[in-house]
């Protein structure tokens, strides 16, 4: 697209000021000219150097544990020859300049964050570093080519010397590269290393601000009284009691409830649980896990909605020398955030302020806007770190950031909302409880001839943002299975796309979380069958997939696989794709009565190339228990159309004494960069399930993983 200089000076400069070309973001006229006047140097959306030689980052993604806030910087820093140490980070406000290549919204999540920003912010590197290089050839009147850039100056031959902020003002003047050269790989110093974490010092020293520490002048806070059964809606109430309470400012009806408004949380709780209220629950009230359970077993003894059609399997398992059948059994679960749901949000009367914790800033702004009848771009989104997400803070719905606008609307005030950890517990947006009925055909030689899998699960209304038209089947039900590597002749995916008050959204992972235990124990059980090694019966299944193959032998030669293990004690193999990258886990697990340890797990992962290694094994670390927690105690269960957890006292996480020991290993095959924040999770729920068949000779089918 050509744009001309001096529009591009009308129209672009970044918040702070200076020159935007490439990346530009639009603004009011004059904005540029007036911001390139102070000699700050912002040749794109993602890089400004001030003149003081400070170097800023603006990253569009945001920082919730995943490393994001060191491996991004990395990436420009590489291209820009600056050390990532002395790079500022600031979080972007939204703007459709920082939207996903994949869809036309910001968001965090999908593990996408460095694959759909890593040739982008190469660019805004490599670019801004031209520029300065231009600038200095210019003004020095040197050939471009006996200049050289390190550490955030840059060098001539003949020993002249300027730092980036020195370079700034006359780099504004430079044209934009139109085909900006990368380093090749050869010559990088970071990326491809290990590089700590930038923000480290932030969160340890209580600097990093989350969304509960959002404080400002006039500051009140909301706590909700919702439905406590699922679909409730309101029907009377008597405030009173409340309003009389120290502290409370308002009470006030909103679309999920009642509001108190208070000067503090504790008193908005306390006089939120002073609420007199009755409800109408409809039929919810008497919805219970068991009833849920055995409607999802009748269903997957139905036929279902057709997604891959392999052929009639009882007409190809007739001449099948074994078929196994097994029914998978997955339970309702929580994100279980350490950081509660929570949204600061300040009306100004035809514009306003938010300040939360969101992996999905643009649908949050355009929902907020519609809640206070403003127009999105009048909405302020200021980003904070994530005290955990794991899906839920990317809600395509946006609720509770909607809710705490609802609060806010038309108060003099700025009003923080915030979840209890009850609260956030009894709230829905659940990952699906799931049930899956399998059968698989084996040959006299134990190989695979048909497979046929029936799923019966919710879907969920997120997966509508990425097309799926969730009529008859949920593209996130049979993630994993369709399209999968191992060489099955006929496979046919069938599918029950349940209705229920009872919430859904993605969890860590998504669909793999359910199919990948499937699939990873159905082959397990099929390789025992065969009378076969399980970790050498995969991979003669995979042969077409070579990735597979070295992930497999890279994982069974670190856990020494085969060797002779304790009573009691077996090693689990599993092997699963998702969000473009494989990851191989075997798992230690020693069982003792009906107690189940996992007491080492080994991993190896293929991602295409690691940008930054140390973050990889630190979220293929993170992933590994958070998968294990639901593995092995995860579950909501739903009784009088409630949730029966609270807390994590009966929801409980892998606490220090009982996490493993993990050791990661990574394969850097040159393929496609695949994603790191949840691939690690799906494969250590069948490993931990085939570990316990290895220790005693049971098959668990159903998750949690309990001994009888």
């Amino acid at each position: 697209m050509a744009i001309k200089r001096r529009e591009f000076l009308k129209n672009s400069a970044l918040a702070a000021g200076g020159l935007t070309l490439g990346f530009y973001l639009p603004r009011k006229a004059g904005a540029g000219e007036a911001a390139a006047g102070n000699g700050t140097f912002a040749p794109n959306a993602y890089v400004r150097v001030a003149p003081d030689n400070t170097i800023t980052i603006i990253l569009a993604k945001a920082e919730m544990g995943q490393n994001v806030y060191t491996v991004l910087p990395t990436v420009v820093a590489e291209e820009l020859d600056v050390d990532p140490r002395e790079i500022r980070i600031e979080q972007s406000g939204v703007d459709a300049v920082y939207n996903s290549p994949w869809f036309p919204i910001m968001m965090t999540g999908g593990s996408s964050s460095v694959r759909t920003s890593y040739e982008t912010l190469r660019k805004a590197g490599a670019s801004a570093r031209a520029m300065l290089l231009a600038a200095a050839a210019a003004a020095w009147s040197e050939p471009l080519a006996s200049l050289t850039t390190e550490n955030a100056f840059v060098i001539a031959k003949s020993g002249r010397k300027a730092s980036y902020g020195e370079l700034a003002a006359a780099a504004a003047r430079q044209p934009v590269p139109q085909d900006v050269a990368l380093k090749p790989e050869s010559d990088f110093r970071l990326l491809g290393k290990d590089v700590k974490r930038l923000d480290s010092e932030l969160k340890v020293t209580g600097k990093a601000q989350f969304g509960l520490d959002v404080s400002l002048p006039g500051l009140r806070y909301a706590a909700v009284a919702r439905p406590p059964v699922f679909g409730a809606r309101l029907k009377t109430w008597d405030d009173s009691k409340a309003r009389a309470m120290p502290g409370v400012v308002r009470v006030k009806q909103i679309p999920t409830g009642l509001a108190v408004i208070a000067d503090s949380s504790w008193r908005a709780i306390k006089a939120r649980d002073a609420l007199e209220i009755s409800w109408d629950e409809g039929d919810n009230g008497a919805r219970s896990t068991p009833a849920m359970l055995e409607e999802y077993r009748e269903l997957a003894r139905k036929p279902g909605y057709v997604i891959q059609d392999g052929g009639d399997f009882d007409t190809l398992a007739a001449t099948a020398d074994k078929v196994i059948e097994a029914q998978y059994e997955f339970p309702f679960l929580a994100h279980a955030c350490m950081e509660p749901l929570n949204c600061t949000v300040r009306d100004h009367g035809g514009k306003a302020e938010i300040w939360t914790g969101t992996q999905n800033p643009t649908l949050d702004r355009k929902y907020a806007a519609a809640a206070l009848g403003y127009e999105p771009e009048t909405i302020e989104i200021h980003t904070s770190f994530l005290g955990g997400g794991f899906g839920r803070r990317a809600a395509s719905f946006s609720d509770f950031v909607v809710e705490a606008a609802h609060i806010a609307k038309g108060e003099r005030f700025p009003v923080k909302t915030t979840w209890t950890r009850e609260d956030d517990m009894h709230g829905g947006q659940y990952r699906p409880m799931t049930v899956h009925r399998s059968r698989l055909a084996l040959d006299k030689a134990g190989k695979p001839v048909a497979w046929h899998n029936r799923v019966v699960s919710q879907g969920l209304d997120g997966m509508l943002m990425f097309g799926s038209k969730m009529e008859n089947f949920d593209d996130s039900q049979v993630e994993g299975l369709k399209d999968q590597p191992y060489a099955v002749p006929a496979l046919t995916l069938e599918a029950h796309l349940v209705k229920s008050p009872v919430t859904c959204l993605w969890w860590r992972s998504v669909g793999h979380t359910h199919t990948a235990f499937l699939k990873e124990t159905l082959i397990d059980e099929a390789a025992h069958a065969a009378g076969a090694d399980p970790l050498d019966y995969r991979k003669g299944l995979l042969q077409a997939h070579p990735r597979f193959v070295d992930l497999l032998e890279k994982v069974g030669n670190m856990a020494g696989w085969g060797r002779k293990l304790p009573a009691n004690t077996g090693l689990g193999v599993a092997i699963a794709e998702s969000f473009g990258t494989i990851v191989a886990e075997v798992a230690q697990v020693k069982v003792t009565g009906k107690d189940i340890r996992a007491e080492r797990v080994w991993c190896a992962i293929d991602c295409g190339f690691a940008v930054n290694p140390l973050g990889i094994k630190e979220q293929m670390e993170s992933s590994i228990v958070y998968g294990l927690s639901a593995a092995l105690y995860g579950e909501i269960t739903i009784s009088g159309g409630r949730a029966d957890q609270d807390n994590f006292n009966n929801y409980p996480v892998v606490r220090m004494p009982a996490a493993p020991a993990i050791e990661v290993e990574i394969i850097n095959s040159g393929a496609a960069m695949g994603g790191a924040g949840e691939p690690g999770t799906p494969p250590i729920f069948p490993a931990v399930g085939n570990a316990i068949f290895a220790a005693t000779g049971k098959r668990l089918r159903s998750l949690p993983l309990r001994m009888a």
